[in-house]
């Protein structure tokens, strides 16, 4: 059995940062077609370091961006791992609030910073270098067969993965998937998820005047879109925090009793620590649950944005023609979008006053997922956090999205383990975007560990 400790070399750990620097320099941000060149330079990039580590290697193209392959000759009588990430990045706006240039790393209080460190480029990254390490310890040996897919596409729903999954559905059977792309709640805390929220979201546009009327000449005589999308927000929920849509919590399973007592004990998670971490003075939400089971086992409705009117410096004194707003539903598992979505639709349109017309355009949606975190894959991978981090690992669901994990479990009937890497400060999405150097060490032994436990 192979021996891994905490430790890299010297040389090996220099090789990783230089490789690590490399990869976040790429902007390949999947959403803006002025990057285009530079996704696919990313993942030609990728496509090198895999053929350089052995594997057999294939860069698939889709109508969007391309999805890079790396795999070990396949031998029957081991089980195989799949293992998945992104190397798509969200674009970098607002750029003034950065301190470094996003795409130029920059190592400093024991952190790289950049886009795409955490999300996800340090996390695949830090399971392919670890994978690398033991191919080189072992003669390109390794005691389970691996399967790198890493896609393009992540941060813009994955829009081709699934049909590329169906298409290609036998050359990439496995037993399990292991994915780094989710959260640790507290430093040197090993945390497994075992679940992930779905997601449904739409737009609402309401209209009224053919154009901006003069609020003192009209004002009283028509509606104003502004205040009907507030009354419309405002009836999303009751007055103890519950969404107010008929039949919204119809398919909600309860949370496990098991799940609730294991959730007290999460380091870092408790109300203090919670409001200090967000700068809040109060958490609100759903009456009769803790903010922890709230974020991770509850359904709920929130407003992404809201526009309308002027928003210029001083007043400008109007009445908007048309305001608007953007809702997303995070959803447990049994709940099914497109029910969710057709229940807000009926509830705003019903909600809806005389004097405007209201659009609603229905966005992105996913399942969400949940597998056993005591099943034999599960036990597995807490056994390789807890020889990884020497700490008793945390199960946990998480509250964000990933909606290629429930497609894997579609289309390959394949679960997966969640074996996140990014601490709570490390501003995913946001300016100044970072990820915990120490971490990415953690990571590189962690799939090596991992591995071991799953052969």
């Amino acid at each position: 059995m192979h021996q891994t400790n905490n430790t890299l070399p010297e040389d090996v750990w220099n090789n990783a940062l230089e490789d690590f620097k490399t990869h976040l320099r790429f902007k390949s941000i999947s959403t803006d077609s002025a990057y285009k060149q530079d996704v696919a330079d990313c993942g030609a990039w990728l496509h090198a370091k895999f053929e350089s580590m052995g594997l057999e290697t294939q860069t698939y193209p889709t109508a969007g961006h391309p999805i890079v392959v790396g795999r070990t000759k396949a031998d029957p009588n081991k089980k195989t791992v799949l293992i998945y990430g992104h190397y798509d990045v969200q674009p970098v706006d607002p750029l003034h609030l950065w301190h470094s240039d996003p795409f130029e790393p920059v190592i400093k209080d024991g952190k790289i910073w950049g886009r795409g460190t955490t999300d996800n480029k340090g996390q695949h990254l830090a399971l392919i270098l670890g994978v690398e390490k033991y191919l080189n310890e072992h003669e390109g040996e390794l005691p389970v067969n691996v399967i790198f897919l890493i896609e393009g596409e992540e941060e813009i729903g994955s829009p081709n993965l699934k049909p590329f999954l169906e298409k290609h559905k036998e050359q990439f059977a496995c037993d399990i998937i292991a994915v780094s792309d989710t959260g640790m709640v507290a430093r040197n805390t090993p945390t497994l998820g075992y679940g992930l929220r779905g997601i449904a979201c739409l737009e609402i546009t309401v209209n009224a005047a053919n154009a901006d009327l003069h609020s003192g000449l009209y004002g009283g005589m028509v509606a104003n879109p502004a205040q009907v999308v507030a009354k419309l927000i405002s009836s999303l929920h009751d007055s103890n925090g519950k969404v107010a849509i008929d039949g919204f919590y119809d398919d909600v399973v309860e949370l496990e009793t098991w799940e609730k007592d294991m959730w007290t004990t999460v380091p870092d998670m408790d109300d203090t620590s919670l409001k200090t971490l967000l700068g809040v003075d109060e958490l609100v939400g759903e009456a009769g649950y803790t903010p922890v089971e709230r974020v991770w086992g509850r359904p709920t409705a929130e407003v992404n944005g809201i526009y309308g009117g002027y928003q210029g410096e001083g007043s400008k004194t109007v009445i908007p023609a048309n305001a608007g707003a953007k809702l997303s539903f995070r959803l447990v598992p049994q709940m099914q979008p497109d029910i969710i979505l057709a229940q807000a639709k009926a509830h705003l349109e019903q909600h809806c006053p005389a004097g405007v017309t209201l659009d609603i355009e229905l966005g992105h949606s996913g399942n969400s997922y949940m597998c056993d975190p005591h099943s034999e894959f599960g036990k597995a991978g807490q056994e390789a956090l807890r020889k990884t981090f020497n700490a008793e690992p945390v199960l946990i669901r998480e509250g964000g999205s990933i909606p290629i994990i429930a497609d894997f479990k579609e289309v390959l009937g394949t679960d997966s383990l969640l074996l996140g890497l990014a601490l709570p400060d490390c501003q995913i999405h946001s300016p100044n975007e970072n990820f915990h150097l120490a971490n990415f060490r953690y990571g590189i032994v962690l799939v090596q560990n991992l591995l071991d436990e799953l052969a």
